[in-house]
């Protein structure tokens, strides 16, 4: 359906390691982002998706079998940081949308939890963009660009500045492959 309605452009997608735990990070401004960018990546992807989202008859369920677990984004949800760490620890790839909502203005201050991730796990952590999808309904044209694998590293535990500096290099670079297809 994407290639069809949204003629679903797909660029960097040698950036994505074939195997091996794996966060995709993306921006975030639709409902249609997370089947987007499912669609276009070359392995599965597990996403948080707010738990309001799986108490809604057939879209509950449908997201759960499609590897969806949720998160409380009302505080720091500990089960799904565990649940997301365990998925990472077997070399599963996790999507995530560091905004941790849609973020149509751009307006939304990023969360860490990308980092944490990273940095508990060693997981590579591709930077993604999706382009479109603000205008899905009038069938506009989305495409989703992948950047080059980012390795979070530090010489010891990381702290609260490492996590915050590594979260505002990665948004860098997500803002910056908006201009392979023009933005959002």
């Amino acid at each position: 359906m994407l290639r069809t309605f949204w003629r679903l452009r797909v660029a960097g997608i040698e950036h994505i390691p074939p195997s091996g735990p794996l966060i995709v990070a993306c921006n975030h401004v639709s409902y249609f982002d997370p089947p987007a960018l499912g669609a276009a990546a070359t392995r599965p992807l597990s996403y948080m998706a707010k738990r309001q989202l799986f108490r809604i008859p057939l879209l509950g369920p449908l997201i759960s079998a499609l590897g969806a677990f949720p998160v409380d984004r009302s505080r720091g949800d500990v089960a799904a940081i565990k649940a997301a760490v365990g998925l990472l620890s077997k070399g599963a790839a996790l999507g995530i949308f560091p905004e941790g909502t849609r973020n149509l203005k751009r307006d939304i201050q990023p969360q860490m939890g990308v980092a944490l991730l990273a940095a508990r796990t060693g997981a590579a952590v591709v930077p993604a963009r999706v382009c479109g999808t603000a205008h899905v309904r009038r069938l506009a044209r989305i495409g989703v660009v992948f950047g080059e694998p980012l390795r979070f590293q530090t010489a010891g535990k990381a702290t609260r500045d490492d996590l915050a500096k590594w979260t505002t290099e990665l948004m860098r670079r997500i803002d910056a492959l908006g201009e392979t297809f023009g933005g959002n």
